[in-house]
């Protein structure tokens, strides 16, 4: 089986995929456009680089993207052919993991997966990278161990958080987890800490696991203890991104993640039986399309008085002018989930801490591109790491700072598998 990830923020399970078992453009901004000759030296012109935090965190970052954005020929020009390239023949590395289940406070699991034998070869205050995967998605996908091996390469301790269900990590309540739904992150983030104080900790993020990620950034605001975060193909306005899934050839998507969504929903069907109220069992389990395993179970679990309302609460634009600490968001213009049209541009080059970076092409979690492709890492790694790389330099943890004080929260256990 294979982990396909798509969708405006989901990962989709098809069946053709290999799983790896887990062992122990010019630069613009919102009221002016450049032209390519008078685009700022720093980027090439075929970017879009935008943000408060632009001159701030730039020239890391130069040696990559001061060279155009060169598509893979024949697969890097639809974006429909690169997002299932990208998923379904990508090379997937071969990373041994252990893995920790985690009982979070609700009784609620989650799984971590580190890299096997990093425990005892890293320093404890080697930075740590906290890696979320989108919907459906897990530690068995390309895109999160690509990032591992890129992290591991650079002395960096990565361990991938696998939400309820996914990455078959168990189910042990009642309630998956959602776009809104910022509690399991918020516990793994202590629990890691809690483990390596005298590490920096720093989030990855991609699709729907980034819109996940930027809410909890906002959630945390000037408390938050990672030292820095990356959001990849984040839908950012999950009723935009509703719309895009009804058009054309994104139909298909929608009835795939939808299959995938069921399957992992039938394993643990007898949490569910009896459970009543507004929910609509029958609705989820035989759903067509994500909207309906939503409206019978999702935004139920959570609150929501209706589809509508789910969306546009649970979508993570509304968090950007609350991020306090270094955001790096990279997006493809031609994302035929996570509609460009979403970005929140004004909001990201009036936050001080963020920074915007727009490939004209990429598909969905695609960015079929630079030395390593077609079968290798995606463009945005090398990217990513040298964002992470100027962040680590410049943040040094001392002794008795308030991230090494910080401990697992009352309620919060550890289960070895």
């Amino acid at each position: 089986m294979a982990k396909f990830s798509l969708g405006s923020t989901f990962p989709i399970s098809l069946s053709l995929h290999r799983y790896h078992p887990v062992t122990a453009c010019h630069v613009a901004t919102p009221t002016t456009t450049t032209t390519s000759s008078t685009a700022s030296p720093d980027h090439h012109p075929s970017l879009e680089v935008i943000g408060g935090a632009r001159d701030r965190f730039l020239p890391a970052l130069h040696p990559t993207l001061r060279q155009p954005y060169h598509p893979f020929p024949l697969i890097g020009w639809n974006p429909h052919v690169e997002t299932i390239f990208a998923s379904f023949f990508r090379n997937v590395p071969d990373v041994r993991l252990r893995r920790e289940c985690l009982r979070v406070e609700d009784g609620g699991t989650v799984a971590l997966d580190w890299v096997s034998g990093d425990q005892y070869r890293l320093p404890p205050d080697a930075p740590i990278v906290i890696l979320l995967p989108g919907l459906t998605g897990g530690s068995q996908d390309s895109y999160p161990r690509y990032m591992i091996t890129k992290a591991r390469s650079k002395g960096w301790r990565a361990v991938v958080f696998n939400s309820r269900g996914c990455g078959e990590s168990p189910v042990t309540t009642p309630q998956f987890y959602s776009a809104s739904f910022v509690g399991d992150m918020r516990e793994v983030v202590a629990h890691v800490s809690s483990i390596y104080p005298e590490a920096n900790l720093y989030a990855v993020s991609w699709s729907l696991g980034a819109n996940i990620l930027v809410r909890y950034l906002g959630d945390e605001s000037h408390a938050c203890p990672l030292s820095g975060a990356v959001s990849l193909c984040n839908p950012f306005n999950l009723v935009d991104a509703f719309e895009e899934f009804t058009k054309g050839f994104n139909r298909v998507y929608d009835r795939a993640l939808a299959r995938s969504i069921r399957e992992i929903f039938k394993k643990h069907i007898l949490l569910f039986e009896d459970i009543g109220g507004e929910f609509n069992i029958p609705l989820a389990l035989n759903a067509e399309r994500v909207r309906d395993f939503d409206e019978g179970l999702t935004r139920v679990s959570f609150g929501f008085k209706s589809l509508d309302e789910y969306y546009y609460k649970a979508s993570s634009f509304h968090s950007i002018k609350h991020v306090q600490i270094p955001l790096l968001c990279i997006q493809a213009a031609n994302d035929p989930i996570s509609p460009a049209r979403a970005i929140p541009r004004e909001e990201i080059e009036a936050n001080r801490n963020c920074l915007l970076i727009v490939t004209p092409k990429g598909g969905h979690l695609g960015w079929v591109a630079g030395a390593e492709a077609p079968l290798g890492g995606p463009w945005t790694d090398p990217v990513v790491m040298d964002f992470l790389e100027q962040l680590e330099s410049g943040t040094r943890k001392t002794p008795g700072s308030s991230s090494d004080s910080l401990a697992s929260p009352e309620g919060l256990h550890r289960v070895h598998v």
